[in-house]
């Protein structure tokens, strides 16, 4: 099919999880795929350190901003901000479940107000010049079918809205926890599939459950995009081939020793002059060698030492001595 979209393939928004030094990392892996930031609110970001909360590095790009909210003129401001802070796109959350946004009225709730939605993003494309996006569910609670995430859509698209993300579970707002929101509605990509189908001009991702390059390609025959979320966390490793596959980059795919001593002058700014324990940022690292002889050794090294105050770049290269090398390339 022809793809309306620059980006066939990106890393989810995932709270606790994707900061600026998981994106960073990711970054050694996959140079081209669509990464996001953690959900921040509209106060977060109107009242909270700007620095700490949105500043990243010019090597994270592409990267887009996801922001939490439901006031216009608050996601417009907030819009304003992430733009200037050079971000590529603003994202706006319609699909987090969890009681905190519920009861801030954001999030999946907002699947019940199409038109607040489509006012907001319209308020929102008014401010910024970059592309504003919606991420949303399949349903919620008893709209939950394929006709009323069509209404909320064109609703939504009609406020200039080109680009929509699906997560293909529906959200119970009440008695499913937000991990439970996340595994037990079942999957229904088809309906998102169909979308695709039946509205052609818009750029269409489809999100949830996605775990391997072979399923990404299967999904990227009927729709423009797939979004991987805990797969990327608990796997890095597989995105190592998705620029060669999905962006027609020829580059050679690293080596999970290369990726590490790619990342070793980062370490050494954030734990050395920043003073940034080191185990902040190698949280992220400790899938890396999943499936991997002695990966078990890999991380009980980080984890036992990377909190120690003296800990830094030598603590890596320790870890990596308990790998062999010779089995850390893709195939």
């Amino acid at each position: 099919m022809t793809h309306s979209f620059s980006y066939p393939v990106s890393i989810a928004p995932m709270m606790k999880r994707t900061d600026r030094h998981f994106r960073f990392f990711m970054r050694q892996l996959t140079k081209h795929t669509l990464l996001y930031t953690e959900m921040l609110t509209t106060g977060a970001i109107l009242h909270g350190d700007r620095q700490r909360l949105l500043g990243f590095d010019e090597r994270e790009h592409p990267v887009a901003l996801q922001i939490g909210g439901s006031d216009p003129e608050n996601l417009a401001e907030c819009a304003r901000i992430g733009a200037d802070f050079g971000y590529d796109e603003i994202n706006l959350n319609v699909g987090c479940p969890s009681s905190r946004v519920q009861n801030a009225r954001i999030g999946a709730c907002l699947m019940k107000s199409p038109q607040i939605v489509a006012r907001c993003v319209e308020a929102m494309r008014k401010a910024v010049d970059i592309e504003v996006t919606v991420k949303h569910r399949i349903g919620v609670d008893e709209l939950a079918s394929y006709e009323d995430m069509l209404h909320f859509v064109d609703t939504v698209a009609d406020s200039g809205c080109r680009r929509f993300t699906v997560h293909a579970r529906k959200a119970w707002l009440q008695g499913l926890s937000p991990k439970e929101n996340r595994n037990v509605p079942p999957l229904r990509h088809r309906e998102v599939h169909r979308l695709k189908a039946e509205r052609p001009d818009l750029s269409i991702e489809t999100n949830g459950g996605i775990d391997s390059t072979d399923e990404i390609a299967a999904h990227l025959q009927h729709v423009d995009a797939a979004m991987l979320g805990r797969a990327a966390y608990d796997d890095p490793y597989l995105f190592a081939t998705v620029d060669r596959l999905f962006y027609g980059d020829p580059t050679a795919v690293p080596s999970r020793h290369q990726v590490v001593r790619n990342l070793f002058d980062y370490i050494e700014y954030w734990s050395g002059k920043r003073g940034l324990k080191l185990n902040h940022l190698t949280r992220h690292y400790l899938q890396l060698f999943r499936g991997q002889p002695h990966a078990r050794s890999w991380r009980r090294h980080l984890s036992e030492n990377a909190w120690r105050d003296d800990a830094g770049v030598h603590t890596l290269r320790q870890a990596l001595e308990l790998v062999p090398e010779s089995t850390s390339s893709v195939a």
